[in-house]
């Protein structure tokens, strides 16, 4: 059987009393009863990382389910860290530019690793453009993509950006709420002034180029702009044009939307 599955899902259980696992999938919509049954018997259901064998298994409050999609099983999946300079593209490069994953060699392992394999498809999970700097998440983890850049994912993403312009008070406010792109309007976001011409942006949404684009309608250009963090991961100990793998820890907070609490154990 086909299922509706089209790509890895993933979620902590937020019921207040146990349920078959077949019937909470069908229920938030990731596919009918019969095909999470299908899923179930193909081995990609897990619980805390756990393969689900019984088709009556119930899901406990506070547990994470993870639904793989057939690549990542067959792949073994993997994810990287990459504190991006300026200059490389996050994927796609067109001739004469330099992709991020060009900095995957083992000379620029943060931690001595040796580097995934070359042939591996690792697309960015959130881009950042040409001229930005910063951390980009690489994977071939469907599941971990999904966390990552899904529409209901909660995580954070913080940036240091750089302007010229004048900071009055009344752009930052807009800044803060009240801006549209592209006919949308934007959802709240954290911008904090942080010096004569500096500015700290946490947005939990990623249109394309936002933050110079939002600048822009205000009255600044970006000079520089660097992503520090998404949700649990930051720059801390990886310097600029170097790499390092996901850890199991990191991931298991990433699945858990950031917050230790719900991480599985």
């Amino acid at each position: 059987m086909k299922t509706g599955v089209l790509m890895a899902w993933t979620a902590v259980f937020d019921g207040n009393a146990p349920e078959r696992v077949n019937r909470w999938l069908a229920h938030r919509g990731v596919c009918s009863r019969r095909e999470a049954e299908a899923l179930i018997a193909a081995g990609r259901v897990r619980i805390d990382g756990e393969v689900v064998s019984d088709a009556g298994r119930k899901i406990l409050p506070g547990q994470a389910i993870d639904v793989s999609d057939a690549a990542e099983d067959a792949g073994g999946p993997l994810t990287v860290l990459v504190n991006k300079p300026p200059g490389l593209v996050s994927a796609h490069p067109a001739p004469g530019q330099d992709e991020a994953r060009s900095l995957l060699v083992a000379g620029r392992a943060a931690l001595g690793e040796a580097p995934p394999p070359p042939d591996l498809s690792l697309p960015p999970a959130g881009r950042l453009d040409r001229e930005s700097r910063g951390l980009l998440v690489l994977t071939s983890d469907g599941v971990v993509a999904r966390a990552l850049i899904a529409p209901e994912s909660p995580l954070k993403k913080t940036y240091e950006v750089r302007v010229e312009g004048r900071l009055a008070p009344a752009a930052i406010d807009r800044l803060r709420h009240g801006l549209s792109l592209d006919g949308r309007p934007l959802r709240p976001a954290g911008v904090f002034r942080k010096g004569e011409d500096r500015l700290r942006f946490v947005l939990v949404e990623g249109r394309n180029r936002q933050i110079r684009r939002m600048c822009e309608l205000v009255g600044l250009r970006v000079l520089d702009l660097q992503r520090t963090r998404i949700g649990p991961l930051s720059l801390d100990g990886l310097p600029e044009g170097r790499w390092r793998f996901l850890s199991p820890d990191e991931r298991r907070l990433l699945l858990a939307g950031g917050n230790p609490s719900q991480a599985p154990d």
